[in-house]
């Protein structure tokens, strides 16, 4: 396992139906988008997510945690929160939440300034909203303000 700065990690946008991944870099605090999980009432293929563990290898996972805007938590909060201790539980990772709120209207937003048609079942931001989470993470860990 790597040493905190120097960590790989894969963040996740937990949802129902789709759940968004990304992959970062600590050391270089960047994050790319990677295929979308499909999820049967927020359950993923559990041997899917195996596979992207065994491709990447990662020291850290991180849970966005829907927030309602008064922090307190809401159903999807304790899904997620699920969601992540069996991450924990499957594959002995640590895993962190962050606060993820804004994260889909903001990933929404890029979508459209590069075309995105607007039909987001059929074309899913995701994988946008995983990067966000997962840069919302670095710029935390780096004492930065939230976004």
């Amino acid at each position: 396992m790597a040493e905190a700065g120097a960590r790989l990690i894969l963040a996740f946008d937990f949802g129902t139906r789709r759940i968004g991944v990304a992959v970062g870099n600590e050391l270089l605090g960047s994050a790319r988008e990677l295929p979308p999980l499909p999820a049967r009432d927020g359950i993923p293929d559990w041997a899917e997510v195996a596979r992207l563990v065994d491709e990447w290898r990662p020291d850290l996972f991180v849970v966005g945690l829907p927030l309602n805007m008064d922090d307190s938590e809401s159903v999807m909060s304790t899904r997620a929160r699920k969601f992540g201790k069996r991450l924990y539980g499957r594959f002995g990772v640590p895993c962190e939440m962050v606060d993820e709120r804004g994260s889909t209207r903001e990933a929404k937003a890029i979508a459209r300034e590069v075309g995105h048609g607007g039909n987001y079942r059929k074309e899913s931001v995701d994988g946008i909203a995983a990067v966000l989470i997962l840069e919302g993470w670095f710029a935390r860990a780096e004492g930065l303000p939230p976004r």
